[in-house]
């Protein structure tokens, strides 16, 4: 046992209390049972040493067994080991663990902590990624040090799980993850956007100011967008470390209940897509086996056949694209000046090679407008595709108005239906659920919503209308 605080082995450890030591030699110190556990579990080139006051506990064979020089040392020594008031009777001594910034995955949520100071917020927040599933956290600007002891007390192990990036200022972070294609969102109670509604995307990097201050507005500004985590008690704040693990798991849970969503879009997808390759390989099959025995009109009605399906084909993997795009936070709209007329004259043109779909009839006025036209085509064809299923008879007519935003609605004759069931027709269906479109309705009010639009449906004046309300570029506006 070793009981002189003098030892050489004792005086290298205890002098990693101090950082400039911990720079020079690389080294620092985990304390408590659980930080130590943490590290063996980690497949790391192991602990470098190892300090116990009781040589049979469970980590302390664990350690000797991987090959650490273990030292069973006295209580006192103990105390000189540790900074807590009531040692655990553990301490280990690890080598550094941080890499940069580069080597940070890009793909996921990345924490940046500008100049946070509180070495318990720090550690903390560690926990709180490693929990979270993140991908890294950033000690930027003059954020406490990583290998503080009560930081690493406080990541509770979780320091050796999470990338950790440190030395680096908090511009060189923003910037290098930017670059490798994080959407930047800067933490702030007086953000614009609220978590809970703002579209946060696949690869995320979270930037947390500092306790007392926050972010400098230059930090903030060079964001993508500045968010606040909403209130809903009379707490004037959240303490940092709580703030940032709401932020975490937010993220968590939206690319868990992401990756769900869009298991169960693509399977309700691929039911769509069945029916049209369905008829397309029987048309096909039909033109290479028969064709000589063909009329002109057979042969006709089969082509147009075979086009029919496959634009709508093409429809619904340009549906599955662009609601893949908006859960991901990727969806970007592409506007351009749209005739709105003639978009929908095409859309009527389209539909009308399935000689049972009811023909379509434009009767609005609305000149033509700086507008993303690719998807509001693909809007007007869900809602053609629900009226011929859902509407009773008749034609189908679309109508549209140029005010501050541009309003599309196309309705049907129909028999009375309960809003609170049109509203359902919106959320997808699962594959045998009845007819029509199982993704269609569901993705024009999600890619509407990701423009900073509406869609909806109602009854009205004894039709089933849909309506979809979209934003449009100003000529005075537009990018020259």
């Amino acid at each position: 046992m070793l009981t002189s605080s003098k030892n050489p082995k004792v005086v290298a450890a205890v002098r990693l209390k101090k950082r400039a030591l911990r720079e020079e030699h690389r080294r620092f110190l985990v304390e408590g049972g659980q930080g130590v556990a943490e590290a063996l579990a980690d497949g790391l080139p192991g602990l470098i040493a190892l300090f116990v006051t009781d040589e049979m506990d469970p980590v302390a064979v664990r350690a000797r067994q991987a090959g650490v020089d273990v030292e069973h040392v006295s209580s006192r020594v103990m105390e000189r080991l540790t900074s807590t008031v009531t040692p655990q009777g553990i301490v280990g001594v690890a080598p550094f663990v941080d890499v940069p910034i580069e080597r940070l995955a890009a793909e996921g949520t990345v924490a940046v902590l500008h100049d946070v100071r509180d070495p318990g917020n720090a550690g903390t927040i560690l926990r709180s990624a490693d929990a979270a599933g993140a991908s890294g956290v950033v000690f930027a600007g003059g954020s406490v040090d990583t290998y503080n002891p009560k930081t690493v007390r406080a990541s509770a192990g979780s320091i050796f799980h999470v990338p950790v990036t440190r030395g680096i200022a908090t511009s060189e972070a923003v910037a290098t993850l930017r670059e490798r294609g994080f959407g930047i969102v800067a933490m702030d109670a007086r953000g614009e956007d609220d978590l809970f509604d703002t579209a946060l995307p696949d690869a995320t990097a979270f930037v947390f100011g500092n306790e007392a201050h926050g972010l400098p507005a230059e930090i903030a500004a060079a964001a993508d967008r500045r968010v606040r985590v909403p209130h809903a008690g009379r707490a004037e704040s959240l303490n940092l470390a709580a703030a940032a693990t709401v932020c975490l798991f937010e993220r968590m849970r939206r690319g868990r209940a992401g990756a769900e969503t869009l298991e169960a879009l693509v399977a309700a997808a691929a039911h769509d897509i069945r029916s049209p390759l369905t008829a397309m390989k029987g048309f096909g099959y039909a033109l290479e086996k028969r064709w000589a025995d063909m009329s002109d009109q057979q042969r006709d009605v089969m082509l147009t056949g075979i086009l029919h399906d496959a634009d709508r084909m093409d429809t619904i993997v340009r549906q599955l694209l662009d609601v893949a795009r908006v859960l991901s936070g990727r969806f970007e709209p592409f506007p351009e000046m749209t005739d709105v007329e003639g978009l929908v004259r095409q859309v009527a043109d389209q539909l009308a090679r399935d000689p049972e779909h009811p023909p379509i009839r434009w009767i609005g006025n609305a000149p033509a407008a700086m507008l993303d036209g690719s998807r509001l085509r693909t809007t007007i064809l869900a809602f053609a595709e629900a009226l011929a299923w859902w509407a009773a008879d008749g034609e189908i007519e679309v109508d549209a108005e140029l005010d501050d935003a541009i309003h599309v609605s196309a309705s049907r004759a129909s028999a009375p239906l309960d809003p609170a069931a049109i509203d359902d027709l919106f959320e997808a269906r699962a594959p045998g659920t009845g007819g029509g479109s199982k993704i269609g309705l569901y993705v024009a009010r999600r890619v509407a919503e990701a423009q900073g639009g509406r869609a909806w449906g109602a009854h009205e004046h004894g039709r089933l209308t849909f309506h979809v309300e979209l934003p449009v570029v100003r000529p005075s506006t537009a990018a020259p």
